[in-house]
């Protein structure tokens, strides 16, 4: 039987507490482990220095996990130990996850959907303009860029247009219902063209475009069978597009059509134009989307039309791109598309609360310094410093016990943190202090330098008896009683976790409150 791996986690002496409880209960047949306490009090201001001198690893280290916002540079590091040193996850209880305990290692860099993303008023751009939407388009995850046609509107830069995208190194369609433009576009040089039916058919031997068929109706599959049938006579490359209704015109008939075309035909290439459901359902499209990217996973459906009209579709690539992965890996490892990330969740986070009051409340008996923390549990938002811990759901009514009238600059701040506090715990997203809030595909997430401290902000209390504003940013280190690595013994960590298992008396959520229950 082989050793166990042994993990060396580095933290500072707030979070240690909370570290000993989660890898307490790590498999000891997979995992021993042994915690270095830096000496400094949060982990997240660890310098890459401040390791180097103060950890060393004990005998039979394998791997050294930093915590997720500690800035020192892992592969300095594992230079330095000689073994491999990597950043964990942002939060403690997502430890287990990130060691591989959920079952799974998740990838999400492969899919198999192919996306066109429509620029639906083409023909009333120039080219130039047209160019720079597809260059933008590609960069959020289009596959494919098409050209819309509009009825009685003149498209006489067509190929103009599709000569200077493909120019670009950008893989083209032409979306018309005119046989004309469609005949144009292919000539120059158009990759494929939407769409063909079985009376237009013809124009798909006639150029090296690929065509994607579909039926007279939506309700005439037969039509569609017949033009799938020649092609396959022929041998010639197409996607096949039963066509997707929108809800109350046929939604449901539509989709039941997509499953009876790829029974009858098994190996043929799909497409499905997801815009008739995001597009026209006011509903927020992130959800609509991964379901019908899930019904796409199922069908080997490998091609989808997407189009970004609404406003509430502005997100609508990115969207479809994060959707494709998950689904791709989901099905990949025969799974249920749960635990892939969190790009499908924006209004609500899985795992909301990452720590509990009580253990918010022993944070905040250690505190020694007048800068002001804010936390977001189950019954509310928690703000605290050496003076003070209050808990509140209105970001507004903590303002008179802050003591901040006279420091504009730090109201400032506590204001749009504690804003961003009180919309993290009514909405049930996880909320970190400094830190934006995740919006999964809705939304880009920021830049950031994993290596580097931020910039000094407006973090530290300046009320009576603490320094002015801007003395020292409160982000930067200190170093305090330094303490070498010890390892602790597992069944001893086990134990104490146990007899801090004592259940506590049920307690249930009454407007915005845990109160006990009767």
């Amino acid at each position: 039987m082989s050793q166990p791996e042994h993990l060396v986690f580095i933290t500072g002496k707030l979070a240690r507490a909370r570290l000993e409880k989660v890898a307490a209960g790590l498999p000891a047949e997979r995992f021993a482990w042994s915690i270095a306490d830096s000496g400094v009090k949060v982990a997240a201001l660890m310098t890459e220095e401040i390791i180097r001198r103060r950890v060393t690893l004990p005998e039979g280290a394998t791997r050294v996990i930093l915590p997720g916002r500690c800035r020192a540079d892992p592969e300095a590091l594992a230079r330095h130990f000689g073994v491999p040193v990597e950043r964990g996850p942002d939060e403690i209880v997502d430890l287990p996850a990130h060691l591989g305990l959920a079952g799974r290692t998740v990838d999400l860099s492969r899919h198999d959907l192919r996306i066109f993303a429509e620029i639906v008023d083409a023909s009333k751009m120039t080219p130039e303009a047209i160019l720079q939407k597809g260059l933008d388009l590609a960069r959020r995850g289009a596959d494919v860029i098409d050209l819309g046609g509009l009825p009685d509107t003149a498209f006489p830069h067509l190929e103009d247009t599709v000569r200077l995208m493909k120019g670009a190194g950008l893989t083209v369609s032409v979306d018309s219902f005119s046989l004309d433009e469609l005949t144009r576009g292919a000539r120059a040089g158009a990759d494929y063209l939407l769409s063909l039916n079985e009376e237009t058919l013809d124009l798909a031997f006639e150029t090296g475009a690929v065509p994607v068929l579909v039926p007279m109706r939506p309700d005439d599959p037969a039509s569609l069978d017949r033009a799938i049938e020649r092609m396959e006579r022929a041998g010639l490359p197409y996607m096949a597009d039963p066509i997707l209704e929108p809800i109350h015109f046929g939604f449901v008939d539509s989709i039941a059509r997509y499953r009876e075309v790829r029974a009858r035909w098994p190996e043929a290439e799909m497409m499905m134009g997801t815009g008739n459901l995001t597009e026209l359902t006011e509903a927020d499209s992130l959800g609509v989307t991964a379901l019908l990217a899930g019904m796409c996973s199922e069908l080997a459906i490998r091609n989808v039309l997407i189009v970004q009209v609404s406003n509430h579709t502005r997100r609508t690539v990115e969207e479809h791109d994060a959707a494709r992965r998950v689904m791709y890996a989901a099905k990949a490892d025969a799974a249920l598309p749960k635990g892939y990330g969190r790009a499908l969740l924006a209004l609500h986070d899985k795992r909301p609360f990452v720590q509990t009051p009580d253990e918010i409340a022993a944070l905040a008996a250690e505190v020694r310094d007048p800068n002001y923390r804010i936390a977001v549990a189950e019954d509310g938002i928690h703000v605290y410093n050496r003076d003070i811990h209050r808990v509140g759901t209105d970001a507004m009514a903590f303002f008179p016990e802050l003591n901040v009238a006279s420091d504009g600059a730090h109201a400032f701040y506590l204001g749009n943190e504690l804003a961003k506090a009180e919309t993290a715990w009514r909405l049930g997203k996880r909320y970190v202090q400094d830190e934006p809030l995740v919006w999964g595909a809705a939304a880009d997430a920021e830049a950031e330098d994993t290596t580097a401290f931020k910039k000094a902000g407006h973090t530290r209390h300046s009320g009576p008896g603490g320094p002015p504003p801007g003395t020292r940013d409160a982000r930067i280190p200190v170093e305090a009683d330094a303490s070498p690595p010890e390892t602790i013994d597992a069944a001893e960590a086990r134990a104490a976790v146990a007899v801090d298992a004592t259940p506590s008396p049920k307690k249930k959520l009454v407007c915005g409150r845990l109160v006990a229950e009767d």
